[in-house]
């Protein structure tokens, strides 16, 4: 080490400076005698020699190397000389590592290490490159998912495959703790369930011929005797892991974390090395507790906590000399991890802050001066990874020490300014490493845990209503009861305030980490956190499905909630020391961060499309509104090839997979300079050129925007300088002048939303099962103990089954209640849910702000839309019941706020994706389904309410219209016939007890919504025609489709050979009949709220829109009420999935529509409706009688024609037998007729009397028009329907049609029925009298 050696000859020109004063000071070189002293003290001899200072040899630095030479070689194992020779029974290299050449089946990612692999195919297993055949062995595999994996030994012989891997052939044995199973051929239950984190230790025996699994150092018992011994066998370590698992093997690079005594790893500790790495601490050790009191030539003892790097010479060439040897030696990951990483562990063991241990400040100083930059470097990251391991797969116990222990020496370490820009730099953020800090993991295994002692008394729910959801508040809560919730609630406190501790110095680190004031040696901490982050975002945006790179999305919750509060606690430090700034209570991401190309999007998709697209589309809004001028040759670039996204250059934001992982990119030839060093893996970020500094009082200039690495950018391109605006370039004239203390901030808060939405809103979903489980439980113990007590005493056996059941069910309860303890505290706690609420109003304020700037709302990401809408969402259904939305600071008013961006955004012509198209409605459509949101809906300015009823109403054709109208259905629900039930009545009546049938929210119709509605279509006809004609188009779709769909189910399950159906095709089926009744319901609201659209004729399409309801409701009536028909048979068949078609609910809505235009109406409304009605050739006056349950008994001469017409359907019926259908009363006569009068509790008195009339009046009117009719010959019969009389003459060829059906024709075509020449007029035709 030559240059180690050029350091020391440094110091001994200063020894020499130094030793020329008279009167050495304090901090001087000592005299010889004094030096010689110290140096005994600190390396003392081992072998014996005089004992009395003055008979020892002179020790002086220029002895030091040799002596310290000397004393290393004495210190060394004699044995040493054995360490090449291979240690008997076992075969293979050294070091051990994973046989990736030819040891393996399927396909693996394997670590560069060759200790980490992932699956990557169906089941894929690969073995170690050493075995042993004799002696006792061990090895450890930390386990990273806990998926289904079989790990242990195999021997050569084995073969594996796609479908077998270890354990399922005669000579390999494996452990599977997700199916809780040992293998070896045949299967057992064995162990414990594993859980991410938890290290599995894998003892072979090949005295006794066993092999023994442990779990985090517990054993699990033998799990394998008389294994396969003997000449030519031998085993090696091997594991088989299905898709996307992964695991780390550690054969004994590294001290085993869970040594067991007797076993040895299967690869060599590097026993000289550490013999004397330890000998080297101690010197160094010696050092620190030794002063030199130079005025009394002696030595005293001090407390090494309180040393401090003064630059005594004499201290610092004794520590070059130890350093000499100690710094190769901590480049080594074992010797870091045993002996660097404990004695740091050591210095912080004594408790108190992270800060009142300077010691550890001192050292890394220390390394940094005296070792190399590669060996600090190697160091460095050596020990970090050791610490991020040490944290990962640590056991929980009750006080979470062990996590404690870890991050306070992570927090130590990074407090160090020059190891921490190391760190960031060139380890932390490589493939989420230092994601791994932010997690706190869930433990799977209760008792393990603590959390019995922490949480002895465990509590549940268990008044539940008739829907089977707890109630919030039980009035009826026994004393018993209240006191073991009260329990339980103090134990989750106390669990609550642990979490919280580690929870602290998390945000601590990420603080650190956050650091923009540190720029004595560079770039400030916080401008390289802001790169590295952004690239972590990218890997896991753009590689989707690449596991190598992914964040597992459980790190990903834990990560955004420490980074919400340190951004939080960041911003609002900044904004107290500049007056003037806003709060992180009102942060937002400012829109021009959009489009001014500062800010990376990579390849996540605009609300107005390509970003390549909106550049050409939109460059001179750009240029006008926020003085941005796009590069000519950007443009360019972008428009030579838009097809191509391999090829795109840096302009554009469409990385290819290919190109993310390292390829480089063609970049406009203003970049292409030999500065910029290596291929950019990171693409497509912006940077800026600046012209000319903003003047507000002239005109601004126009900025030129170009595009420029992430690495590239310097903080005065984040933070701004004079006449810079850093971040915030090109704003718009509708922004207002906001100053923002750090804008830095900005890219972090705009990161963590992008983060939300990559998967931290599906795992906070996720989540939830657990809660969802103890529901579940809670309400079978409550049916079971229900049972026991009705159970008979002479039935002793089931008497015994269901204490068995209730003891299970007990037992579960108490594991999940405690484990929801810590999904509530870690997850889904106050604190938590007030992170996801202020993500929400960053996201609304941001998408405000942004839409106030017109068109170049377009360059808004997609992203936070789908999180405004998410969190909203996620706080309403995963954080409850335990916190309520109600307590939410300014709730009401962010209600408030949302609904309007979806008002107003559902439709917004910007916006052109259509999944965002349909998040949008599908959230608005949920939004008024519940009284609070759909009271925020009404809140919203008039205007826009109005406005968002007219996006409603648009036609039907050309867009997604099912989830349109089911917004307006949930507008009437609760307003409409028979329309307030919260299950379907026809359920409830069949299946009572089942507590998973459907249920539908509580009716909370909108009056105010319905008049905004009312008056559009009664005021603008053209759209109230158009409208009403695109739902009567759909309905007939809708209701066809269901038809045709029946007929296929009946066949298929009368067939002998096949008696199942296609469980989808069951679906679409319940889905087109679904449509059908809320077309249904949309035209019952739209004939209540208006009737003169179909009654007042003087409107233009009133009578041919009449004339299209009567016929599509006779249609319906027909198709449902004729006796033994298609319809009742597929009921009565009572198939899964088809559990909401019966005859109810479409015949309810059916009926509503007749009673609002024939029974409430006035005198010529009604008339009118009836005639119509009448005169459709296909009603029958039976289908009506069928709604009262009088069609099967007054067999009028329709209805028995109708029965007697289908014979063939009652005979296809029988050979199905489907089971006897109970009515109300008892009887099986629902199978025969349906009636209203059944449903008493879903139809009133005064709505049976209006049925009842209106059957009356149909009777009386069907009577009179027999009576009056008269026969009409074939000639004058309509051509096309043959059902009117000829009434329209056509302008200019003078055909003729009824004026129903050339009307309807009008509205989608204008060509003659029968020449084809185009209609320019259409008069009243009525037959001339014979003369």
């Amino acid at each position: 080490m030559s240059s180690k050696g050029g350091g020391t000859a440094l110091t001994r020109r200063n020894y020499r400076l130094a030793s020329d004063t008279e009167k050495p000071k304090a901090a001087g070189i000592v005299n010889e005698k004094l030096l010689s002293d110290y140096l005994h003290h600190v390396f003392p001899s081992t072998k014996p020699g005089p004992a009395v200072a003055s008979l020892r040899k002179t020790l002086g630095f220029q002895d030091l190397g040799a002596h310290l030479e000397r004393l290393l070689s004495e210190g060394e194992p004699a044995e040493d000389s054995r360490a090449d020779q291979p240690v008997e029974g076992r075969l293979g290299p050294q070091p051990v590592v994973l046989d990736h050449t030819s040891g393996f089946e399927g396909l693996l990612f394997v670590d560069d290490d060759l200790l980490g692999v992932i699956g990557h195919s169906n089941f894929s297993s690969i073995r170690a490159t050493t075995c042993v055949y004799k002696g006792k062995w061990s090895y450890e595999v930390l386990i990273s998912s806990q998926g289904l994996m079989q790990i242990g030994w195999c021997t050569l012989n084995c073969r594996f495959n796609q479908e077998e891997g270890v354990g399922d052939t005669p000579d390999s044995y494996a452990y599977d703790g997700n199916r809780v199973r040992k293998w070896n051929v045949t299967t057992t239950n064995y162990g414990k369930s594993w859980a991410a984190g938890d290290i599995v230790s894998c003892l072979i025996d090949l005295d006794e011929g066993t092999i023994t699994f442990c779990l985090n150092g517990q054993s699990l018992g033998t799990a394998f005797t008389n294994i396969k011994m003997g000449p030519g066998i031998a085993y090696f370590p091997a594991i088989s892991l299905s898709f996307k698992e992964s695991v780390g093997f550690n054969f004994g690079s590294r001290p085993l974390r869970y040594p067991v005594d007797g076993y040895l790893p299967l690869q060599d500790p590097p026993g000289a090395d550490l013999t004397k790495a330890h000998q080297l601490l101690g010197y160094i050790k010696t050092v620190l507790s030794t002063s030199i009191d130079t005025q009394d030539e002696r030595l005293l003892e001090r407390d090494c906590a309180v040393w401090r790097l003064h630059g005594e010479p004499t201290v610092l060439i004794t520590l070059a000399h130890i350093f000499n040897h100690f710094a190769p030696l901590m480049c080594k990951v074992y010797l870091v991890e045993d002996v660097l990483m404990n004695f740091l562990l050591g210095i912080l063991e004594g408790g108190g802050s992270v800060g009142e241990h300077p010691l550890i400040q001192q050292l890394l100083d220390l390394f940094w001066l005296l070792m190399e930059d590669h060996e600090v470097n190697e160091c460095l990251k050596q020990l970090m990874m050791s610490l991020l391991r040490a944290y990962r797969y640590s056991p929980i116990i009750p006080d979470l020490g062990f996590q404690i222990h870890y991050l306070r020496l992570t927090t130590a370490i990074l407090h160090h300014e020059k190891s921490r820009k190391y760190l960031l730099n060139s380890v932390l953020f490589d493939v989420m490493r230092s994601v791994v800090f932010f997690y706190i993991k869930t433990p799977l295994r209760v008792k393990e845990a603590g959390l019995e002692e922490l949480i002895p008394t465990t509590w549940w729910p268990t008044h539940f209503d008739k829907e089977g959801k707890d109630e919030r508040e039980p009035q009826d809560e026994s004393a018993d009861e209240r006191l073991r919730r009260r329990a339980y609630e103090r134990g989750c406190q106390r669990l609550k305030k642990r979490i919280e501790v580690v929870e602290e110095l998390q945000v601590q680190i990420l603080r650190l980490l956050l650091n923009n004031k540190d720029k004595t040696t560079g770039e400030a901490s916080r401008y390289i956190f802001l790169n590295k982050f952004r690239k972590f975002l990218q890997e896991n945006a753009s590689n989707r499905g690449h596991p190598t790179a992914l964040c597992p999305p459980e790190y990903m919750v834990c990560f955004l909630h420490r980074l919400i509060t340190a951004v939080k606690a960041c911003w609002d430090e900044g904004s107290r020391k500049s007056p003037g700034s806003f709060s992180s209570e009102e942060a937002y991401v400012p829109p021009q961060l959009f489009y001014n190309g500062k800010v990376d999007y990579f390849d996540l998709q605009r609300l107005g499309g390509l970003l390549s697209h909106l550049k050409k589309t939109l460059k001179d809004d750009l240029a006008s509104k926020a003085n941005i001028i796009i590069d000519p040759a950007e443009i360019q670039s972008t428009s030579m090839d838009d097809l191509d996204e391999d090829e795109e250059s840096g302009a554009t934001q469409r990385p290819s997979g290919a190109a993310a992982m390292g390829g480089a990119l063609s970049r406009p030839s203003w970049l292409s300079s030999p500065t910029l060093g290596r291929a950019n893996r990171f693409l497509s970020t912006a940077a800026v050129s600046l012209m000319t500094p903003r003047r507000p009082l002239t005109q601004p200039e126009k900025v030129k925007v170009r595009t420029l690495a992430v690495e590239q950018r310097t903080e005065e391109d984040i933070e701004g300088s004079h006449g810079n605006d850093g971040l915030l370039l090109g704003r718009p004239v509708e922004e207002p002048d906001q100053l923002i203390a750090d804008k830095s901030l900005l890219e972090i808060v705009d990161g963590i939303v992008m983060m939300y939405n990559l998967s931290v809103h599906q795992q906070l979903g996720k989540m939830v099962v657990v809660s969802d489980d103890v529901h579940e439980y809670a309400v079978a113990l409550k049916d079971t103990e229900e049972k026991i007590e009705r159970c008979p005493s002479r039935r002793a056996d089931i008497l015994d089954e269901l204490q068995k059941s209730q003891k299970v069910f007990a037992e579960k309860l108490n594991h999940l209640s405690r484990r929801l303890a810590w999904i509530n505290a870690t997850i889904y706690s106050k604190e938590k849910m007030l992170d996801v609420y202020w993500l929400l109003c960053v996201c609304i304020r941001t998408i405000e702000h942004a839409d106030n700037t017109g068109s170049l709302f377009a360059f808004a990401p997609e992203f936070y839309l789908n999180v405004a809408m998410n969190a909203y969402s996620a706080l309403k259904n995963y954080f409850s019941p335990a916190n309520s939305m109600e307590e939410l600071p300014g709730y009401e008013e962010t209600l408030t706020q949302l609904a309007a961006i979806l008002a107003k955004h559902f439709a917004d012509s910007r916006i052109v994706g259509t999944d965002i198209k349909d998040s949008l409605m599908q959230a608005l459509a949920s939004y008024v389904c519940y009284p609070q949101s759909l009271r925020a809906v009404e809140r919203i300015p008039e205007e826009q309410r109005v406005a968002m009823m007219r996006n409603l109403l648009a036609p039907y054709e050309q867009r997604p219209w099912a989830q349109t109208n089911w917004i307006l259905v949930r507008l009437w629900r609760g307003c409409g016939f028979g329309y307030r039930y919260t299950r379907l009545p026809h359920l409830l009546k069949t299946k009572p007890e089942d507590a998973n049938l459907p249920s539908l929210q509580k009716p909370c119709p909108s009056l105010l919504l319905q008049r905004h509605m009312a008056e559009l279509l009664s005021m603008d006809k053209d759209m109230a025609a158009s409208f009403l004609n695109s739902v009567l188009n759909q309905l007939n779709w809708a209701f066809s489709e269901f038809i045709g769909m029946i007929q296929e189910i009946q066949q298929a399950a009368e067939r002998p050979e096949r008696n199942f159906v296609d469980t989808r095709q069951l679906k679409v089926c319940a889905t087109c009949f679904d449509l059908s009744v809320s077309l249904l319901r949309v035209l019952e609201m739209t004939v209540t709220l208006v009737p003169e659209i179909f009654l007042d004729w003087s409107r233009p399409s009133a009578e041919l829109l009449l004339r299209r309801l009567a016929q599509l409701l006779n249609q319906v009536l027909n198709r449902v009420t004729a006796e033994k028909n298609l319809f009742d048979r597929v009921v009565n068949l009572r198939l899964p999935g088809l559990e909401s078609v019966d005859h109810y609910p479409i015949l309810v809505a059916v009926t509503g529509i007749l009673v609002r235009v024939l029974v409430d109406g006035d005198r010529q409304g009604t008339s009118r409706a009836a005639s119509v009605l009448l005169s459709d050739p296909c009603f029958q006056l039976h289908s009506i009688q069928h709604l009262l349950g009088e069609g099967g008994d007054s067999f009028s001469s329709s209805a028995s024609v109708t029965s007697a017409a289908r014979p063939a359907v009652g005979s296809l019926g029988s050979s199905i037998t489907p089971p006897p259908i109970l009515s109300a009363a008892g009887s099986s006569s629902e199978r025969k007729h349906f009636s209203l009068h059944a449903y008493t509790d879903y139809i009133s008195e005064e709505e049976k009397q209006k049925v009842e009339l209106m059957l009356a009046f149909l009777t009386e009117e069907s009577k009179q028009a027999a009576a009056s009719t008269a026969p009409t010959s074939e000639e004058d019969l309509c051509p096309i329907c043959y059902a009117h009389s000829i009434s329209a003459i056509f302008k200019p060829c003078s055909h003729k049609s009824c004026k129903a059906c050339i009307n309807q024709h009008l509205m989608n075509n204008k060509d003659c029925f029968f020449c084809k020449a185009t209609i320019t007029g259409v008069e009243d035709y009525s037959k001339p009298t014979s003369s």
